[in-house]
């Protein structure tokens, strides 16, 4: 078989919005898987680090922290030349510095399922990815917005302020709240503390619910994030042919980077392919919230169809075996 079982669950999702199918999954469970995911993730990277000191992975921590947060700095000056606004820019750099865990899900499922193995403490890698990128995507919008904005722009708004964000809710604190103690930070870092306190026998008698069923857990995830992605293929041509190339184009650079610096720090084949998929992914969780936030003036329906309509399906089908086999090659 090509593709991990999971993937075949993520393109029926797609088929079924495609054909105009009623298969629908309740919010209420898609809203406890996406909880499971997140626990299980940080449990399983918890469980692991109890076994090893943190001080050894501190290199591996700091690489992964400047990665996320250099990749808006990098993309921003590209999407002003696409000629998207500041804001938008800003935006969807924020979105590509943070990361998809479910994309890291499936790396693993695929990693897995070819019998390559990996440093088992990689779900610390995106823990620590999820916030920098989207402080970065915060500060470029507002230096960006300093220099745009004149006085008299500044009088406007300031004229319009009943109908604006106030500052309040683009306050830095709000930012911060909404960035560290959001949904996925909040359960991948719990996660990660709970599995390495309770360790493997602290944690087995929760084993047989969070660690064995969880991927087919995954899959009927990916069964709706298909659901989800299809309806976004339709948004597709509202944006033009620019956010396809992008939305291509992008990941496979980033996986470049995110391989060479894999390399740099000594990872197995398994951890560079993980690291690799890690910056070429896009946040649709974390990110779209928290930029909702910080830069109410950007298209949020932009950022998410890139995210979830383009860069998810790209890199769960066609991008994470070409990662897995540069990383192959740049370890052979």
């Amino acid at each position: 078989m090509v593709f991990d079982v999971v993937i075949l669950f993520f393109i029926l999702g797609i088929f079924a919005r495609l054909v105009g199918s009623d298969l629908r999954l309740p919010e209420a469970l898609y809203e406890t898987l996406s909880i499971y995911l997140l626990l299980a993730i940080g449990l399983k990277g918890g469980i692991e680090l109890s076994q090893q000191p943190i001080a050894s992975l501190a290199p591996e921590i700091l690489a992964a922290a400047l990665l996320s947060f250099a990749i808006p700095l990098l993309l921003y000056p590209i999407f002003r030349f696409a000629q998207f606004n500041w804001a938008d820019s800003a935006s969807i750099g924020a979105h590509f510095g943070s990361v998809s865990v479910v994309t890291f899900a499936v790396a693993l499922a695929a990693l897995s399922k070819q019998g390559i193995s990996y440093e088992s403490h990689a779900p610390l890698w995106v823990a620590v990815m999820e916030a920098p990128g989207l402080v970065a995507g915060v500060l470029l919008a507002r230096a960006a917005q300093r220099r745009a904005e004149s006085p008299q722009l500044l009088g406007a708004v300031g004229s319009m302020s009943s109908k604006a964000p106030t500052s309040k809710q683009g306050g830095w604190k709000t930012i911060a709240h909404d960035v560290i103690f959001g949904k996925s930070v909040l359960l991948l870092l719990g996660g990660l503390f709970i599995g390495a306190i309770a360790g493997v026998e602290g944690t087995a008698p929760i084993k047989v619910f969070f660690i064995d069923p969880f991927k087919g857990v995954l899959a009927l995830f990916l069964l709706e994030l298909g659901l989800v992605a299809g309806g976004r293929l339709v948004e597709v041509k509202k944006y033009g042919f620019k956010i396809l190339l992008l939305g291509i184009s992008v990941p496979l650079g980033l996986a470049v980077i995110g391989m060479l610096v894999g390399h740099m720090l000594g990872l197995s084949a398994g951890g560079i392919a993980i690291f690799t998929t890690l910056a070429a992914s896009a946040s649709y969780i974390a990110a779209p919230t928290a930029m909702r936030i910080a830069i109410p003036q950007a298209n949020a329906g932009l950022s998410i169809t890139l995210s979830l309509g383009i860069v998810f399906p790209f890199n769960v089908v066609i991008g994470i075996p070409i990662y897995i086999q540069m990383s192959l090659w740049v370890t052979s």
